[in-house]
């Protein structure tokens, strides 16, 4: 149950052997023409890889990231690290913030201060970067749903809120179904089964009124050509992790590669990620040769024994920040069947990275809902 200070100081030798790869790296071949319909785009990787090369400054990054107080603990066996950043305010409330995959606790580097009035808790998934890789079995986000109630409990932070996206939204959601004692309020970014997996029926689409009805068709065609385009990522991680583990370790630019196609492409259009920031969250997977054991997640989700059941329902109050290019387009019908839908904010911006690509709106609509909370 120990509480250790946590501090990057990553060696030169491994920035050396970095500097290496990228100056060796062998490029593919690619079709004329066919752009991102086929995956990253050699011209577009070159550049990247030419400023991680050359332009980046991991130091630069690595004492950023280290203005955050951080720590690591043992927790069911797996080591655990965190950020903790305590407000100004002594009564300031609780909130953990879980990121998701591929991502680390560098998407929250422009949220964070704007979130100043809460007690704020940046755990990193087991398995994850600094988290990782883990050294048994089991982790699904269930499991790490239970270790973040522990961890609180270690804080101290026994009245808190906790918020999440992607993997972050199932483990948050997760954290308030079984800890209603003491999670006062679930916001999200994603809401977990909520969006359509079948063709709408007319017994399905009759009670609705007409904006949800063609809301119910949208996640359909979304989720249909997300199965049809972008599927084959969580597919593999959810069978053969292993085998991709050894391209990711072992190739930066494969890491690389594997990380910013998502950054890329499940973003709005009109979203700009920081490529710094990009490149900090690839380091971390790189340093740390997490690749393959934060993929795994997938399959341990896979093969878990509730896999393919409907959510357990949950009574915690539940915010939703809808933003409109958010891969799979949740149903409020369908959400309310099992979560405590409390409010429900839509935003005409932003993709499946909320605090990178919206902090402000992300930021505004966490306080808003626990405002509302706590003076309820």
């Amino acid at each position: 149950m120990t509480i250790e200070p946590f501090r990057l100081d990553v060696p030169e030798s491994e920035l050396d052997d970095l500097r290496r790869r990228l100056e060796l790296v062998r490029w593919p071949s690619e079709m004329p023409g066919a752009g991102w319909s086929r995956g990253v785009p050699v011209p577009y990787l070159r550049e990247l890889v030419g400023y991680w090369r050359d332009g980046y400054d991991w130091r630069a990054a690595e004492a950023r990231l280290n203005e955050w107080q951080q720590y690591t603990t043992v927790v069911d066996g797996a080591l655990v690290h965190f950020a903790h950043l305590p407000s100004s305010s002594p009564d300031a409330i609780p909130l953990v913030l879980t990121h998701g995959w591929p991502g680390s606790i560098v998407e929250f580097t422009d949220v964070v201060a704007l979130l100043s009035d809460f007690h704020l808790v940046l755990p990193t998934i087991p398995g994850f970067t600094l988290s990782g890789p883990t050294r048994e079995a089991g982790w699904e986000f269930k499991r790490v749903a239970r270790a973040w109630t522990e961890l609180m409990a270690r804080l101290g932070y026994h009245r808190y809120g906790v918020q999440g996206g992607d993997w972050g939204a199932a483990i948050s959601r997760e954290v308030g179904r079984i800890d209603p004692e003491h999670v006062i309020g679930v916001h999200l970014n994603l809401i977990p089964g909520a969006g359509a997996t079948s063709e709408p029926t007319l017994a399905e689409l009759e009670p609705l009124d007409a904006a949800e009805r063609e809301r119910t068709w949208a996640s359909w065609r979304r989720q249909q050509e997300f199965a049809a385009e972008q599927q084959g990522y969580a597919d593999l991680q959810s069978t053969r992790p292993q085998t991709l583990a050894y391209a990711l370790t072992d190739s930066p630019v494969g890491q690389l590669a594997w990380i910013a196609e998502k950054f890329a492409t499940w973003t709005d259009p009109a979203s700009t990620i920081d490529r710094d920031l990009l490149l900090t969250n690839v380091m971390l997977y790189w340093l740390t040769r997490t690749g393959g054991s934060s993929g795994a997640i997938y399959y341990e989700r896979a093969h878990a024994p509730y896999w393919g059941q409907p959510p357990e329902p949950s009574r915690t109050p539940t915010a939703l920040l809808d933003l409109a290019w958010e891969n799979f387009v949740p149903l409020r019908h369908k959400a309310e069947r099992t979560d405590n839908i409390v409010r429900w904010s839509s935003h005409p911006h932003g993709g499946h990275f909320a605090a990178l690509e919206q902090p402000e709106v992300l930021a505004a609509d966490i306080r808003e809902f626990f405002r509302t909370i706590v003076t309820a």
